[in-house]
């Protein structure tokens, strides 16, 4: 039996390019694609991760059309992926919701391109096999500081063939997800 996985986006704390903790913006195209991804590798939960009320609303609106209105009969599969989204306030808040799906025991699981240490994949895939783990993604130009001190569990970063790293998170996401899931993992 596998265990429960789930991933999140983050949208707050993040940085930007100079370093700035900010909120960044929910865009369709992450929660659609991620969404997807995840059905694919039979995730059991996305969470989408915004403080922002009128973000929550978007995605929302969002999820309705492909659920509930003029989408869910358009393209049943879309719906189907899409149904994995829970919109939470904080990161806190899907650490919880998942702990009480999943059991006390699921831990999170770090990202970031910019970090020079971290689980091998091969020992995130082990770890799996003994825990649930809830995947955590960052947006803009990677999660905050402040995340990384609360002591939890991080995943070595993917690592292309140049210096240059700054993946779209729904490459990330999908790539991790390979990694850990897919049938050569």
């Amino acid at each position: 039996m596998k265990s429960p996985i789930a991933v999140a986006l983050v949208h707050y704390p993040i940085v930007d390019r100079r370093g700035d903790v900010v909120n960044t913006a929910v865009t369709n195209l992450d929660l659609h694609d991620i969404a997807r991804t995840a059905r694919t590798y039979e995730v059991d939960r996305f969470y989408v991760v915004t403080p922002v009320e009128e973000q929550q609303v978007l995605v929302e609106r969002i999820l309705g059309h492909w659920l509930d209105g003029h989408g869910a009969g358009y393209n049943r599969h879309r719906g189907e992926a899409l149904s994995l989204i829970r919109i939470v306030p904080s990161l806190e808040e899907a650490v919880a919701d998942w702990r009480r799906f999943a059991g006390d025991c699921a831990q999170p699981v770090l990202t970031g391109a910019s970090r020079t240490d971290g689980l091998s994949f091969g020992e995130c895939r082990r770890l799996l096999e003994q825990v649930p783990l809830l995947l955590v993604f960052g947006t803009g130009w990677g999660l905050a500081p402040e995340v990384f001190d609360r002591g939890w569990t991080v995943l070595e970063p993917i690592r292309g063939r140049g210096v240059y790293n700054h993946l779209p998170v729904r490459a990330a996401t999908a790539i991790i997800l390979d990694r850990l899931l897919g049938s050569s993992a």
